[in-house]
C-alpha cells in the first residue's frame, strides 16, 4: 500500500507537469526563421559580383551605366543589415514615383524616416537634388531671348521644382525681347495668387524695360486659364500701354506643359 500510495502520488505530480510544461519557447524560433528567410533573400554588397556592385561598377563601365538608386547608394555609402545601400535607395525612389524629380519633394523628415537613413545620409540626398535642380538653372541662363511660351517654360521650369502653391513672376525684356531682370510678383495659395499691376509696372520702369512677360503656375498640372487669370491679363495689358509698356505675353506653366496666352490670340 506504500508503495501504491506514492505512485498514485508521483502520478499526480507528473500529470501536473505535463499539463503546465512547454516544450520549447516558440518566439525565439519564429525570429531565428526570419532571420534565416531574410539572409537568404538579402545578399550584403559584399558578397554581390564585383560588377554588380556601385563603386566597381562605376569604375569598369562608366557612370552612365548605373541606375539612379546605384547612384544615389554610392552617396550615402551604406545600408543597414537588412538592406544595402541600392536597396535602400530602391526603397526611397519607389515611393517617389521612380522620378528624381519627385525626389526633390522629400524633406529631411521625410528621409529620416527610412530605417537607415539618418541626418547626414539625408542631408546628402537632400544636397545631391540641389545640385540637380541648380545645374538646370544654369541652363536657363543660356537663353537669350523669349521668343515663344516654349522658351519662358524651359526657363521657369527649375523653378517649379517643389511649389505646391501658385506663384507669379515678371521677365523684364529689352527691345530685343532679352532678359534684363528676373522677379517675383507673388506668393498665393493653391488655387490662385494676386498680382499687385502697379509693383509689376515699378519694377519695369526701374529696369528700364520696354517689354514684359507675366509668369504664374497653376500646382494642379491644369493649364485652362480661371476667369482670374483672363481678367488679369486684361487689366495688365491695359495698364502697361498707358505707360508705353508692351506686355508680351502672360504665360501659365506646369512641370513639363504651358499656356500663352499671345499664342492663344487673347492678347
Amino acid at each position: 500500500m506504500y508503495r501504491g500510495k506514492t505512485s498514485l502520488q508521483h502520478l499526480k505530480r507528473t500529470s501536473m507537469i505535463r499539463k503546465d510544461f512547454q516544450p520549447f519557447n516558440e518566439e525565439p524560433v519564429q525570429k531565428v526563421k526570419e532571420e534565416v528567410e531574410e539572409s537568404i533573400s538579402h545578399t550584403p554588397i559584399k558578397q554581390q559580383a564585383e560588377e554588380d556592385r556601385p563603386r566597381e561598377k562605376l569604375m569598369t563601365k562608366g557612370v552612365g551605366a548605373l541606375t539612379n538608386a546605384e547612384l544615389l547608394a554610392i552617396l550615402i555609402g551604406g545600408g543597414t543589415k537588412k538592406k544595402t545601400a541600392v536597396e535602400l535607395m530602391q526603397e526611397v525612389l519607389g515611393d517617389c514615383g521612380n522620378s528624381l524629380r519627385n525626389l526633390n519633394y522629400m524633406t529631411l523628415q521625410d528621409l529620416m524616416r527610412y530605417n537607415g537613413i539618418g541626418e547626414a545620409k539625408a542631408l546628402t540626398i537632400l544636397a545631391a537634388a540641389e545640385i540637380g535642380k541648380r545645374r538646370m538653372m544654369e541652363d536657363c541662363q543660356d537663353i537669350t531671348q523669349f521668343r515663344t511660351g516654349a522658351d519662358v517654360l524651359r526657363f521657369m521650369t527649375p523653378h517649379l521644382q517643389t511649389l505646391t502653391h501658385e506663384k507669379s513672376w515678371v521677365l523684364l525684356l529689352n527691345n530685343n525681347a532679352r532678359l534684363l531682370h528676373f522677379a517675383q510678383l507673388s506668393t498665393g495659395g493653391l488655387t490662385e495668387t494676386t498680382v499687385d499691376v502697379r509693383m509689376l509696372l515699378k519694377k519695369a520702369l526701374l529696369h528700364d524695360a520696354t517689354s514684359f512677360i507675366l509668369v504664374h503656375n497653376h500646382p494642379s498640372g491644369n493649364l485652362k486659364p480661371s476667369r482670374y487669370d483672363e481678367e488679369l491679363t486684361q487689366r495688365v495689358n491695359r495698364a502697361a500701354q498707358a505707360v508705353n509698356l508692351r506686355m508680351i505675353d502672360h504665360v501659365i506653366v506646369t512641370e513639363g506643359d504651358y499656356y500663352s496666352f499671345s499664342e492663344n490670340g487673347k492678347i
